[in-house]
């Protein structure tokens, strides 16, 4: 069985900034060493939309996968962290939120299946 994920953040609202993120993302852009560890986290899809300046993330991933062990990965990683750094340039905290936590995991609220 797998788990979905849902997560939140914003960019800067700067229309420059965002098509330079939006650059970073696109096809075969994102750097390899990136792609690898989002892999070996066990995560089997991640999609990213954009609408104005909010991000929003789904992630599959393996039962086993965990957030936790997902950021000491990343932590040991320094072409992931150098990554991360870069992004930061785009990216601004959730109202509310801090920036140092980044992505901010939703709530599901409805499922037509349930």
């Amino acid at each position: 069985m797998m788990k979905q994920y849902c997560l939140a953040l914003d960019l800067k609202d700067d229309p420059e900034l965002i098509n330079e993120y939006k650059k970073y993302h696109a096809k075969g852009n994102v750097w390899p060493q990136v792609i690898d560890s989002i892999k070996q986290a066990g995560i089997i899809d991640m999609q990213i939309y954009l609408l104005g300046n909010r991000l929003f993330m789904t992630v599959v991933a393996t039962d086993d996968f965990s957030f936790a062990q997902k950021q000491q990965m990343d932590l040991m990683n320094n072409k992931v962290q150098e990554w991360e750094a870069l992004m930061s340039t785009f990216q601004q905290a959730l109202p509310g939120y801090d920036l140092g936590s980044k992505w901010q995991l939703m709530e599901r609220v409805f499922d037509l299946n349930e």
